[in-house]
């Protein structure tokens, strides 16, 4: 089912949680509701679940306005951070209890709960925890319980508020797969809220970003990873270093630096150049050798570690003693630490530049 918002607006007191915000979310798809705390995400969430009203705007589910919806009309599975879970009750309890209130005249039979209940359990690979209650279950086995429950009821939509935010990483990265491969399955439309970049990207079929109530960049993963279109989507999604300066010439110059501007930018402007870790070449050099071009820096090793095939180092600038990052495979900067190298020279392979102050 396709659920779009359209002008959403919401106020607490003073504070502005969502400013005009227009989407659409296709059927049968994943996004990811991405952004630092603050910025709307869940206030989002939450309305188009029915569990706050916007000021103003509307909430369509397969193009019919539900803005004035109850949120049992909605038909939508809810999924909380911290499981909510009855823990009076049973796992097979728990995940028949929206079965048991549903109306007399649409309830199942105890026999079909029973069977549907099972079937769910099994899909999300805990039919032998039917009989425990949640405090005997991990913290991720009660978030699969949770969204069993969730799915019980046969939402047309389905919507993860931070899910796994109360797990720990290996946990955490273990259920995302998991949740990926449930949702190939299901093809429910879904929708999760989550701070966590590399989740979203390695989850989602497409990324909202929203920032200060609104709508920053919205795209498959890759594609706002690779060609993010503002200053604050540069350096929220992934590492970056910046670099600051100035227009001159139709370059911005960052100390000894410069990097080319194709539109050439207005004179004397300030900018920032963001460029990935990973996209900073470096060489060794002598300690007295000067970079031969503009677009070339001369750094001096901080620190440097090695986790597993990459290595992260931090070189100092010697123009401006900045700290800028640099990963490489650990096979490679391991040769250069052989020949005991402390000196090199840095070139940006790729950079996104935007004016004014960065983010």
């Amino acid at each position: 089912m396709s659920i779009e918002v359209r002008h959403i607006h919401k106020q607490f007191g003073a504070f502005t949680a969502l400013a005009d915000v227009s989407l659409t979310f296709a059927d049968g798809h994943l996004t990811a509701l991405l952004g630092p705390s603050g910025c709307g995400k869940t206030t989002l969430l939450r309305i188009i679940a029915g569990l706050e009203r916007p000021d103003s705007g509307q909430v369509l589910l397969a193009g019919e306005d539900a803005s004035h919806a109850d949120v049992r009309e909605r038909q939508v599975g809810f999924v909380f951070q911290h499981y909510a879970l009855f823990r009076h009750m049973t796992v097979f309890d728990n995940v028949a209890f929206g079965l048991r209130m549903k109306p007399r005249r649409a309830r199942l039979s105890e026999a079909k709960i029973r069977a549907k209940v099972m079937d769910l359990l099994q899909l999300v690979q805990l039919d032998w925890l039917a009989d425990r209650r949640p405090a005997a279950l991990s913290g991720g086995q009660r978030q699969r319980i949770a969204l069993a429950r969730a799915l019980a009821v046969e939402p047309r939509v389905l919507l993860l508020d931070e899910p796994f935010g109360a797990l720990d990483a290996q946990v955490r990265k273990e259920l995302r797969r998991w949740l990926r491969h449930l949702h190939d399955e299901l093809h429910v439309t879904s929708i999760f809220v989550t701070h966590d970049q590399e989740e979203a990207l390695e989850v989602a079929d497409e990324i909202v970003i929203m920032n200060r109530g609104q709508v920053e960049q919205r795209g498959a993963p890759q594609a706002v990873y690779d060609e993010p279109t503002t200053a604050f989507v540069c350096g929220f999604l992934g590492h970056m270093n910046l670099f600051h300066g100035r227009v001159h010439g139709g370059t911005l110059q960052s100390g000894s630096m410069r990097f080319a501007l194709p539109g050439g930018g207005a004179p004397d402007a300030p900018g920032t150049a963001y460029v990935r870790p990973h996209d900073i070449q470096i060489e060794p050099c002598e300690p007295q050798r000067r970079p031969a071009q503009a677009s070339e820096l001369r750094v001096s090793l901080h620190r440097a570690q090695a986790l597993g095939p990459l290595a992260q180092l931090e070189l100092t600038r010697e123009d401006t003693q900045e700290i800028i990052e640099v990963v490489m495979p650990s096979q490679e900067f391991d040769r250069l630490r052989a020949r005991g190298c402390q000196h090199f020279i840095a070139r940006p392979q790729r950079a996104r530049v935007f004016f004014g102050s960065s983010a």
